[in-house]
């Protein structure tokens, strides 16, 4: 049990800051950038970069326009899939040395972009690791989908082959959570005809340029949405995310529920006749008017 003598409160926040921001305390910062709009970045991350000494990006033309539109100046040290070991190995004496941060082409670090081997390097040389959070599309594509998301799984890229991009959508269409995943545009026209030949009835939502001027979002089932699409061939140009809607899970013709009485007795004593209805179809997946019968009958 955690005691609330030991609770850090609001009144020790500054001292909490001084230890950290000392400057004995070298740390890597993974610092989230806009994803679109160069407002949505916050004051901790600005002073976060405009402090660092070594600032890793993906990028280096990219991350320029950022720097260059924030008034910083810094050298930037690029980093890829494929030369992340290289460049780790290059630059381990800054990690201990220098306070150092990672950013993106856009969003949050890491999210289907390189950094892992940087971050799994400072862990095991115990060398401080902090994020400093902020725009990723991946949250407001799921607020603006209307699709339920209290559960979601994040599967990242589209696949790019047939036989994984099979795979793929069969494990979607198998998911009783809703999904979300990145597609770029070239591949696009072929995820919604996978998604419409295993997944036809299946609720999506297309998110594109999030929080830019051409933001836009489009909803259905995948072949409505595909027609939405097509509508203008400039639809199909930018970045989007997709969200499926997760396997419904089926309703039971049958079950005795005379093993529930006692329960749905309690449940009647205080609730309404359609709420312990609603109650009892959620908790058992027995069919609405099976369940209206049974709860009718004890009630009377």
């Amino acid at each position: 049990m955690v005691s609330f003598e030991s609770f850090t409160g609001a009144h020790e926040f500054k001292n909490i800051n001084k230890s950290i921001m000392s400057d004995e305390v070298k740390c890597l910062s993974i610092v989230a950038t806009p994803i679109g709009n160069l407002k949505d970045i916050s004051e901790r991350a600005i002073q976060t970069i405009k402090n660092a000494e070594v600032v890793i990006c993906e990028n280096p033309n990219h991350s320029l326009k950022l720097l260059n539109n924030l008034g910083i100046k810094k050298k930037l040290v690029s980093l890829h899939d494929y030369n992340e070991k290289r460049v780790v190995e290059r630059i381990s004496e800054d990690l201990i040395s220098k306070n150092t941060v990672l950013i993106s082409d856009a969003g949050s670090p890491l999210i289907s972009d390189p950094g892992y081997k940087l971050i799994d390097y400072c862990i095991k040389n115990n060398i401080n690791v902090t994020s400093i959070p902020g725009p990723t599309s991946i949250i407001p594509s799921l607020q603006l989908s209307g699709i339920p998301i209290n559960e979601f799984h994040f599967t990242g890229f589209f696949p790019k082959s047939s036989k994984l991009i099979e795979n793929f959508v069969l494990k979607i269409k198998e998911t009783r959570v809703t999904t979300v995943f990145f597609v770029s545009s070239h591949k696009l026209k072929t995820c919604l005809k996978h998604l419409e030949k295993r997944l036809p009835d299946r609720k999506i939502s297309i998110a594109k340029e999030l929080t830019k001027i051409n933001e836009k979002v489009f909803r259905g089932v995948a072949k409505n949405v595909g027609d939405q699409l097509s509508l203008k061939k400039e639809s199909f140009k930018g970045e989007f995310v997709i969200v499926v809607e997760g396997k419904a899970e089926k309703e039971t013709n049958f079950v005795n529920l005379e093993v529930y009485n006692e329960q749905i007795i309690k449940l009647i004593s205080k609730f309404s006749l359609t709420d312990v209805v609603e109650i009892v179809h959620k908790l058992t997946r027995i069919k609405k008017n099976a369940v209206y019968k049974w709860v009718l009958s004890l009630k009377k």
